[in-house]
């Protein structure tokens, strides 16, 4: 494997653990204020910490690049028209995403949350094929491999479709969708400027939901501090930038599979930071998935 496809994908299993651990995070704050305010919150909190980077990275311009002239400087007007449409879109796809998906955490389990949210696993490739996207009989075997170790790592009771399970089924598509928008905008441009305009694009029509549908205050805030901040400089801040430069050389499909790895940390942090053990059962799903990333990763998908 190349060395620089290693890196990019222990990145995007970083970015997965960060996440992993951030369930706690999102499920604690959800205790203090509604969806569109904790969304907004956090979401705000991300791009504002990643101004003081781009500050420091301005003279390499908006590419990431070397400071050139002549005919790369007549270039960079573009690359700034690519980095905001890419941050707009997919700050779009993030925030309706995550919406979804704390919302629909308040009407169903856990466990039934994780494991349709990390049907992304399925549907990158599916939708990959609408674009064109070769994937090899290997990604679909160890997709489905995966898939199916999530069920056992999170379904722990009957599995049926409620109302909470619908709105983190649509979060699933829609994250879908968010990995191949950032797989078609970050070879283009700079992920940490793309990464912090998604997140000021999100925070900001989270903000606006939460005044229209919520009662927001400085009180909420303050009690949720702690997750709140987890999930913005952390989760946000940190981890989605992880993903916008891991993706660079990976294929969405074998990308999606790293990231699936959130589910398998969110159990093994709950764990070891709250105490919960895991059944065999779950321990099963556990070796499956890792099984699934390892068989992608021994066998990398053509460039």
């Amino acid at each position: 494997m190349k060395k620089k496809t290693m890196a990019n994908s222990l990145l995007l299993f970083l970015a997965a653990c960060i996440w992993g651990v951030a369930f706690v995070a999102q499920s604690v704050g959800m205790d203090y204020m509604g969806p569109f305010t904790f969304n907004g919150a956090r979401f705000l909190i991300g791009g504002t910490v990643l101004l003081p980077v781009l500050f420091v990275r301005k003279k390499g311009g908006w590419h990431g690049g070397a400071d050139e002239k002549g005919a790369e400087a007549g270039k960079e007007p573009d690359r700034r028209r690519i980095v905001v449409k890419g941050g707009i879109c997919c700050g779009l796809a993030i925030c309706a995403a995550s919406l979804f998906q704390q919302i629909g955490i308040q009407y169903t389990t856990v466990g039934k949350a994780g494991f349709i949210t990390t049907l992304y696993i399925i549907l990158v490739p599916f939708f990959g094929l609408f674009l064109h996207k070769r994937v090899p009989g290997r990604v679909w075997i160890a997709a489905v491999t995966a898939a199916f170790g999530m069920y056992l790592l999170c379904v722990t009771e009957g599995f049926r479709i409620g109302k909470g399970d619908a709105f983190v089924f649509v979060c699933a598509v829609l994250f879908s969708v968010h990995i191949l928008v950032i797989d078609y905008f970050s070879p283009k441009a700079d992920g940490v400027a793309l990464s912090c305009i998604q997140f000021f694009t999100a925070g900001i029509l989270c903000a606006v939901g939460a005044f229209v549908m919520e009662r927001p205050s400085w009180e909420q805030l303050a009690a949720g501090m702690v997750p709140v901040l987890y999930a913005g400089v952390m989760s946000c801040g940190v981890a989605y930038t992880l993903q916008i430069i891991g993706q660079r050389e990976l294929e969405p499909a074998v990308a999606s599979l790293i990231l699936s790895m959130e589910s398998v940390v969110s159990v093994l942090a709950g764990w070891m930071l709250l105490g919960q053990s895991l059944s065999v059962r779950e321990l099963a799903g556990c070796a499956l998935v890792f099984a699934a990333v390892i068989l992608v990763q021994l066998c990398p998908v053509p460039q």
